[in-house]
């Protein structure tokens, strides 16, 4: 009978727990999960009562199944009356406008879309032709514009913000807010019930400001690797330990959703932090 020294089971647990490690990475940055929430708000009219809006944020090229048919059939499932995408579909680093594309075309005919750009897409140097292609798809893109949202008989207004990295060139020069805050400032005295799509969760306290009522934006990744019980590790234009990083905060009448994402950037794995669907559906009562 063979007796194993000491030695050689120490380097068989090793190589198991690599094997366990790889696999355990592979479910977490592949096997999709939807974060349902209800968000109640009296502003909400009438006709809008339990609308279901579909998040997806950081795609980053990220495919899931044949022409993304996973991350569709998911979406169709959850029958929302829109799909808001807050911004990163490409990664600049490796550029594939197909599989965003592929996303695209499979989003629109399950509900409208609405649509923000993201850092990548400020720095990638091709956003005309990524928005051209939005548009032939029937996107509606909202960099630094709002249209009316329609139901019955009532009304509400859905906004968004261009990313602040297309006054930029690089994370060494920071954040240029200005024309966020310019932008924020002409919807602000908006009476409507107020839906913002922005790329990033950080400027949480400048849409509270401006009296922003329900909020929807990605970026962190949901710290991408994320401690159990603690957290996000880190995200980028927050840093270590970030503060907006997944699920809702509210801070005097606005509320905002972060999503997690689905994709990555730098890090090609995701830890305890799986691809992440949001739907929110709105209330306007809590009955």
């Amino acid at each position: 009978m063979r007796i194993w020294t000491k030695k050689t089971r120490l380097a068989l647990l090793f190589v198991i727990l690599i094997l366990g490690f790889i696999i355990f990475c592979i479910y977490q940055s592949n096997s999709i999960v939807i974060t349902k929430s209800s968000y109640y708000n009296p502003k909400i009219p009438a006709d809008f009562d339990r609308f279901c809006i579909a998040h997806i944020s950081d795609l980053h090229n990220k495919m899931f199944g044949e022409d993304q048919a996973e991350l569709l059939n998911k979406i169709t499932n959850l029958s929302p009356d829109i799909i808001v995408v807050t911004g990163d579909l490409i990664d600049r680093r490796k550029y594939n406008l197909d599989s965003a594309m592929a996303f695209i075309s499979g989003a629109v005919k399950i509900a409208p879309v609405y649509y923000v750009s993201g850092n990548h897409e400020a720095w990638s140097g091709k956003f005309p032709l990524i928005k051209e292609s939005l548009l032939a798809a029937g996107v509606h893109i909202l960099d630094d514009a709002a249209v009316g949202l329609s139901k019955g008989k009532s009304s509400a207004q859905i906004m968004g913000l261009a990313d602040p990295d297309f006054l930029t060139s690089n994370y060494f020069e920071g954040t240029n807010i200005s024309k966020i805050k310019e932008q924020l400032n002409r919807w602000s005295t908006d009476e409507n019930f107020k839906i913002l799509l922005s790329h990033r969760p950080e400027l949480f306290d400048l849409y509270c400001e401006y009296n922003m009522d329900l909020v929807f934006t990605g970026h962190a990744h949901g710290g991408q690797v994320r401690i159990p019980f603690i957290g996000a590790l880190v995200a980028p234009d927050q840093g270590l330990f970030p503060k907006y990083t997944s699920g809702s905060y509210t801070k005097d009448s606005t509320t905002m959703f972060v999503s997690r994402g689905l994709g990555s950037s730098v890090i090609p794995i995701r830890v305890f932090n799986r691809p992440e669907i949001v739907a929110v559906t709105l209330r306007n009562n809590d009955v």
